[in-house]
């Protein structure tokens, strides 16, 4: 499973309209590392975020690690919604 598989499921666990969720992986200024866009439905936004952003960094912790097994490159990830 690659970073933008695990981060998508990790993502549809979490939230209520799983039809919603969209995550791509795009091209990074920065050397060895991968930028993660999370979009999600606005009604889902705080279950992904958290209470004062605690999931959102539990899901990056365990993206990061799982990156740190395979590539050993940062992973930035940004949740948003539309």
């Amino acid at each position: 499973m690659n970073l933008v598989e695990l981060t998508e499921f990790i993502v549809k666990s979490l939230v209520m309209n799983k039809e919603d969720v969209s995550v791509k992986e795009f091209e990074s200024d920065e050397e060895n590392t991968i930028l993660i866009q999370v979009l999600v439905n606005s009604e889902d936004m705080g279950r992904v975020i958290g209470k004062g952003g605690k999931l959102a960094n539990a899901v990056r912790t365990l993206v990061q690690a799982s990156s740190y097994t395979k590539d050993n490159k940062k992973v930035r990830i940004n949740i948003d919604s539309f």
